[in-house]
């Protein structure tokens, strides 16, 4: 990927330089996704033939930034959230993922033998790893694809062409069974891969930008592993768009400056959304609330109420305000109105 940096462009070249040298190109896209389709066809064929009792795999979602469409040039990568028969329950996933992970992993190495492909895995040092991460390479080593597989417990059940928002007692389970905020958003990767992949193609090049931004930050940056995670970026830019132009045709200099502009002003923050839950249920209501009364930044994943991507004081916020402090002096560019926070009915009288 070209190494330029952003502050360093003119507004007008944001957009040719997406498409030059942000974009994936065909042969990225070829690649994963038949690395993508071996690993699926895999998985529901072999995956656990061995298992006692026996275990199904129910479906196999591509999430992550392939997913979602948002990926950049430079590399393949893909997350596969793998929903099994054998996880009833959010505690049965948090108990059984490290030999549902085991099981996988012992299968991986039989069959790239039989592939003649090579098979490069990342031992976690964790006791209860949430994720297997490896490398899938050709036998001549000239292509590769990074994957990371995460069991997971199958709590929506088959997603319709007409589905609208899961039932109350879903997100009621989550809420009772979660003591680490985010713990099961494995659980809804097909709703947050839908929050993003039907927006508009300009945004999600806008999205790209401000991650590869993101990314020169982390570079720059001698402790970058306390920043903000990318995800909570890539919320806040669709916020920055669906309160500040809703537009198919935007000026990408307006929408990159005005997500800089809310990264100056994360202490103030507090957006949610309430397409997938809502205050409506009296359970959830209360906890979203809750919610909403922490230490800001509060970025609510929109598709699970217990994950704050914001986090409060848990993340260096400052460390990036200051690097788009720096990009916003060098552009004389105007932000959109956009407020820094989410206002609703249902919280309006406690909100401010």
């Amino acid at each position: 990927m070209e190494r330029r940096l952003v502050a360093d462009m003119h507004p007008r070249e944001l957009d040719g330089f997406i498409a030059a040298v942000l974009l994936p190109d065909t042969k990225f896209r070829t690649q994963i996704r038949q690395a993508v389709r071996d690993i699926c066809e895999f998985l529901k064929q072999r995956g656990f033939r061995d298992a006692r009792p026996p275990v199904r795999v129910l479906k196999v979602v591509k999430g992550g930034s392939s997913g979602k469409g948002t990926s950049l040039k430079g590399g393949s990568d893909a997350d596969l959230v793998v929903f099994v028969s054998s996880l009833q329950s959010y505690q049965q996933q948090l108990r059984d993922r490290r030999e549902i992970l085991q099981e996988i992993m012992k299968q991986l190495q039989i069959w790239e033998k039989e592939q003649r492909l090579r098979v490069k895995f990342q031992i976690s040092r964790h006791d209860n790893p949430r994720v297997l991460s490896f490398q899938l390479m050709s036998g001549d080593g000239r292509e590769w694809v990074d994957f990371d597989v995460l069991p997971a417990y199958d709590a929506l059940g088959q997603i319709t062409a007409n589905f609208v928002k899961p039932k109350p007692e879903i997100y009621i389970e989550l809420i009772k069974a979660c003591n680490i905020g985010g713990e099961f958003s494995t659980c809804f990767t097909e709703l947050q891969k839908k929050f993003l992949t039907e927006r508009c193609t300009k945004l999600k090049s806008l999205i790209r930008l401000v991650k590869y931004w993101y990314i020169q930050c982390k570079e720059k940056l001698q402790n970058s592993r306390s920043l903000p995670p990318k995800y909570a970026l890539e919320l806040l830019t669709v916020y920055a768009w669906e309160k500040g132009s809703q537009s198919t045709a935007f000026e990408t200099a307006e929408g990159f400056r005005t997500v800089l502009e809310l990264v100056k002003r994360y202490k103030e923050l507090l957006i949610y959304w309430t397409v997938y839950y809502d205050f409506a249920n009296a359970i959830i209501g209360d906890f979203l609330r809750k919610q909403l009364r922490k230490t800001r930044p509060v970025i609510l994943d929109p598709a699970d109420p217990t994950g704050d991507v914001g986090g409060g004081l848990n993340w260096n916020w400052q460390l990036l305000a200051k690097e788009a402090e720096i990009w916003c002096t060098r552009w004389d560019v105007k932000p959109w109105n956009v407020p820094v926070i989410t206002h609703s009915e249902e919280s309006s009288c406690w909100l401010l």
